[in-house]
């Protein structure tokens, strides 16, 4: 079913009802692509939340364009109490796989904080590791304000960082697809092969080097 509508404050205002204050949203990009780390948002809001990012358009990073991403970004950033990104990289991904590398990613985004929350509103996925209470919530990037933030901030840091890695490897359109399994990309692993930031046990990756072993 496609997720419909804008994320709310209820999960917020219950968890500040609660007596949270220090309330963190947790979301990860880049579980699906081929090629790139998994990159975690953390982003705690203030509270009050100001009307300012009450009304500037805060969605699911799926749900906007890359310009709307961009502006949001750093609005975000500027009124956010602490906001921070963590990845796990290609080879992290594939030597404990990929659900050990986002949690890792999470992790790592909350260690970057500068402050450290008290509560956790994570999209989906389950977090005990961080030692803080926290809630599990699905398709919390399209219902929770706080998740949809984190999701915007982490979906600007690893486009960026996929922009770079493009430079660093020409020919395979990073910059384009972000390492996801488009027709351009699956055509241009084919005529060159993986580089190092593919992750190799990803189907089309693994299949790849086994026929040319074989």
């Amino acid at each position: 079913m496609t997720k419909v509508g804008r994320p709310t404050l209820t999960s917020e205002r219950q968890a500040w009802a609660e007596g949270h204050r220090r309330v963190a949203g947790l979301d990860e990009v880049g579980r699906g692509p081929l090629a790139g780390p998994v990159v975690a948002g953390a982003v705690v809001l203030p509270y009050p939340v100001p009307e300012r990012l009450l009304r500037c358009g805060i969605r699911d990073s799926k749900q906007l364009s890359p310009q709307a991403r961009a502006r949001l970004a750093p609005l975000i950033r500027e009124h956010a109490v602490g906001a921070g990104v963590g990845l796990a990289t290609s080879e992290e991904i594939d030597e404990l796989g990929i659900v050990w590398a986002t949690r890792q990613a999470m992790l790592r985004a909350l260690e970057s904080l500068a402050v450290r929350p008290d509560l956790l509103l994570i999209d989906a996925l389950p977090l005990p590791q961080a030692g803080i209470p926290f809630r599990a919530i699905i398709h919390g990037d399209a219902l929770c304000l706080s998740i949809a933030a984190a999701s915007i901030v982490a979906k600007v840091a690893r486009d960026r960082m996929m922009v770079e890695m493009d430079a660093e490897h020409p020919g395979y359109g990073f910059a384009r697809h972000k390492g996801y399994g488009t027709a351009e990309h699956l055509a241009s692993l084919a005529r060159l092969g993986p580089t190092p930031q593919h992750r190799r046990t990803f189907a089309p990756v693994r299949l790849l080097a086994e026929a040319d072993r074989g």
